[in-house]
């Protein structure tokens, strides 16, 4: 239990359910912010243990103080996603962030197709992340580059995916709930999803719920936690 605010500086680990644009630095940032302001003091250790896209929601773990040693251990603890693919559409950034470019028919798909390529994701496996991502390419991350217009080759990394469970009952829309290593791109998965079934796939909604062994049932809202932060 903590019995006062410079207990919490000093080091805490807190779960936040993050808002839909805000950036995962978005949220360091406020909580680092009010925390200074509080305690009147210049610096304070903050990071975040997993970055979420600005265009998902859910749980974000924040380190602060002496708890930031331990966000790499964090990290490693597989996550579980829920959200919403669209079928018959795609992106260049796999998600929303960027225009629908091309359409396709997804009339010739059924219900074994969908089970067929459901199975072809689970294990491990090689997978592209989108170029639409943070990812280092020559210093410079690939979104950066793709933005300019520079093409980027994307290296596969190695993933797994322990549950990946569908529901087609509201179609063009699936929506699903996956479990995956560190470091598997969602939004990968809904492209792949989409190729696999000789259509596309974008990703529309994206939820984070678990990492490791925390929930976002058991996180505040970032306004709690300023909340919290400046209570007398």
């Amino acid at each position: 239990m903590i019995s006062s605010i410079e207990e919490f500086a000093a080091g805490s680990t807190i779960l936040v359910d993050k808002p839909l644009t805000w950036t995962s630095f978005d949220v360091v940032n406020k909580i680092r912010w009010n925390l200074k302001q509080q305690l009147g003091v210049k610096k304070i250790k903050v990071g975040h243990a997993g970055t979420l896209d600005p265009l998902a929601t859910g749980l974000l773990v924040l380190c602060i103080g002496k708890h930031t040693k331990q966000i790499n251990d964090i990290m490693v603890g597989t996550k579980t996603y829920t959200g919403t693919i669209l079928l018959g559409k795609t992106t260049p950034s796999f998600d929303m962030e960027t225009e629908f470019n091309q359409e396709f028919p997804i009339d010739h798909i059924t219900e074994d197709d969908f089970e067929r390529v459901r199975q072809t994701f689970l294990g491990e496996q090689q997978q592209v992340p989108p170029v639409f991502s943070a990812k280092q390419i020559d210093g410079k991350r690939a979104y950066d580059l793709a933005r300019a217009g520079i093409e980027v080759k994307m290296k596969a990394n190695t993933v797994t995916i322990e549950e990946f469970k569908i529901d087609t009952s509201d179609l063009p829309n699936v929506k699903f709930e996956v479990t995956c290593s560190k470091g598997t791109y969602i939004r990968s998965i809904a492209n792949d999803f989409g190729e696999r079934l000789k259509s596309g796939g974008t990703l529309t909604e994206l939820r984070r719920t678990r990492s490791g062994d925390l929930y976002v049932d058991d996180s505040k809202t970032v306004e709690e936690w300023v909340e919290f932060i400046r209570k007398d």
